[in-house]
């Protein structure tokens, strides 16, 4: 890896401070398109708008999915954007690239009624640490966290009748989140066995800790929400981020405002809300479908009319 892609990456991770996933990401992504321009015999700083569009048709030909190679392409813009304020080059080869089309594809969600039996799996499967393990999915869903919130949370975050937080999101974003009553209720049984278990001689403030007193890890909640998944009985991929995906369809569905939405997600741009629309769509054409009498035969003479048309 190039001393240069070296340096922009401490950038991102100290000063633009990117989760770690992101981070891991463009790494792969820069480190890739290193090897690439080497192959070129050119290095990443000189390399030509060809050679940057070579690479993305190598990826293509590798078989890299549309997503992969827009990551790949974000990764190479915020690269040349960095070197050009650094005063290492002055044009971005990258500039005129525009983003492949991907398709939409709905984020994985619980409906209201699923989502209702998956936070009572801590009380009735007795397993884990159900206080904990409660508290922790109510949290998540009802604040609507990215589980790297969740694991940062501590209990000065915490309004005093922890009904509300401040989190610090993506791109050192602060926002406040809410927490349900239910959620509440859950967080106050938690505490006083917590408490029990945090060790003396080197206490944390992390809200959600491990059996041994201490903060729980990004792989320790998906661990717990994957033991959970599988002993549920719901036929999804449940993961950590579909509870976040779940408070926000759930908002969307009863009529909350995108832009709330938007803002209680922490996200920078409302299209990236907006997909939850898509899944309110899909709701009320399966509702509709179902529910009228001649939905489906409807759609079957359309179709025949077309023909004829």
């Amino acid at each position: 890896m190039s001393s240069k892609i070296e340096a922009y990456l401490t950038y991102l991770a100290s000063v633009r401070r990117v989760s770690e996933r992101t981070l891991e990401a463009y790494t792969g992504d820069l480190m890739r398109f290193d090897s690439y321009c080497e192959s070129r015999d050119t290095g990443t700083e000189g390399a030509s708008l060809q050679v940057v569009q070579g690479y993305i048709g190598d990826l293509s030909t590798k078989g890299f999915s549309a997503v992969s190679m827009n990551r790949a392409l974000s990764a190479i813009r915020g690269f040349y954007r960095w070197l050009m304020r650094m005063g290492h080059r002055r044009d971005d080869p990258s500039a005129t690239l525009q983003n492949l089309k991907t398709p939409t594809t709905l984020p994985a969600f619980l409906w209201e009624g699923e989502m209702a039996r998956f936070a009572e799996l801590p009380d009735k499967a007795q397993m884990l640490w159900p206080l904990r393990d409660k508290a922790l999915i109510l949290a998540m869903y009802s604040g609507g966290l990215r589980i790297s919130e969740l694991v940062s949370l501590s209990q000065a975050d915490m309004d005093q009748d922890f009904s509300a937080a401040r989190i610090m999101g993506k791109g050192d974003k602060e926002r406040y989140v809410f927490f349900s009553d239910e959620a509440v209720q859950a967080l106050a049984a938690y505490l006083p066995e917590r408490g029990e278990r945090i060790p003396a001689e080197d206490p944390t403030d992390r809200l959600f800790i491990n059996r041994k007193g201490r903060g729980i890890s990004v792989p320790g909640v998906r661990w717990i929400i994957a033991q959970y998944a599988a002993c549920s009985g719901i036929e999804k991929h449940i993961h950590p981020h579909a509870l976040r995906h779940s408070f926000a369809t759930h908002l969307v569905n009863a009529g909350c405002d995108v832009r709330v939405v938007q803002e209680l997600l922490g996200h920078a741009s409302i299209s990236t809300t907006q997909r939850y629309t898509h899944v309110d769509m899909e709701r009320l054409k399966q509702a509709y479908a179902t529910a009228h009498p001649h939905a489906g035969e409807g759609r079957y003479l359309l179709k025949e009319q077309r023909k004829d048309l």
